[in-house]
């Protein structure tokens, strides 16, 4: 059985561990390697957010910056001009928390401003000195994720002396640099990064191993929607890359989140809400036995 967790902020609360929460993906982007483009006007992005939102999700994630392998920063007032509008669209049409995903302290403190209230940092406070005060300044949650180098480079040579060692001491010196700057323990979620400076077989090394994450006392974040090594499973040795919106890709990615929870998430992050509600349902009731 997980452990579980309670947070309260704001006017908001996450009971984590008995329940999976279903984190709901929302990229406004031209260029995210699943969804780019469908959600990159802030119509369709808060759209989609409310939709998402009446699948089941339990906090909207918003980005503005592609993190795909080898994709290219974008700067601080584009990020804005993407997000922000639709942070403030989607704030005043559902009631569950808004996290924002970005690596800049400017950006997460505008986006608290328009209506998020929680912080999810791909780089575990590395790109931005000033994110660990920003937490802490604003009282809410924190997401910290392993990343092995930034979205440019990090799939170039993924290479680990010890790949769940590694990690552990990433997450301690991360955790470690977040308490010391203010932010509260008891408000930090720890995400192992599927996908972020790891090969195919490092990421299902991480998914059978997540419950070695246990050891810091911190709900655990998994995202591993529709991913590259998903899709390089699945698809036959004589074909391209799968289609990421292809069914098989989403029947795959619902075996890697009936994994992820049976060996210690605690939230998962999810284009498919719908599907994944189902699958989080079943896993959820096993786990109760």
């Amino acid at each position: 059985m997980r452990k579980t967790y309670h947070i309260e902020w704001g006017s908001h609360a996450l009971s984590l561990g008995a329940k999976t929460a279903i984190m709901g993906v929302v990229n406004v982007t031209p260029d995210s390697f699943s969804d780019g483009g469908r959600f990159f006007s802030t119509e369709s992005a808060a759209a989609q957010g409310e939709t998402l939102y009446r699948q089941g999700a339990d906090i909207i994630d918003i980005g503005g910056e592609s993190t795909r392998p080898f994709s290219n920063p974008v700067t601080p007032d584009e990020e804005l001009d993407r997000v922000i509008p639709v942070i403030r669209l989607l704030s005043d049409r559902i009631p569950i928390p808004i996290s924002i995903d970005t690596t800049k302290s400017a950006v997460a403190d505008a986006a608290l401003a328009a209506g998020a209230s929680i912080i999810n940092d791909i780089s575990a406070l590395r790109m931005d000195e000033q994110m660990a005060g920003m937490a802490a300044k604003h009282q809410v949650p924190l997401i910290l994720m392993h990343m092995k180098g930034t979205p440019k480079d990090m799939q170039v040579t993924p290479e680990y002396d010890d790949l769940l060692g590694d990690i552990s001491q990433f997450f301690a010196d991360a955790i470690d640099r977040a308490i010391k700057n203010g932010v509260n323990k008891s408000k930090i979620i720890i995400d192992p990064g599927i996908g972020f400076g790891k090969t195919f077989d490092h990421n299902f090394k991480l998914l059978r191993h997540l419950n070695r994450l246990a050891a810091f006392d911190a709900p655990v974040l998994v995202g591993s929607s529709r991913k590259a090594f998903i899709r390089n499973c699945l698809k036959t040795h004589d074909k391209e890359d799968i289609d990421p919106m292809s069914p098989m890709v989403k029947t795959g990615t619902q075996a890697t989140v009936a994994a992820a929870i049976l060996n210690g998430a605690h939230i998962v992050r999810i284009h498919d809400v719908a599907e994944t509600r189902i699958t989080a349902k079943i896993i959820d009731k096993m786990l109760s036995m």
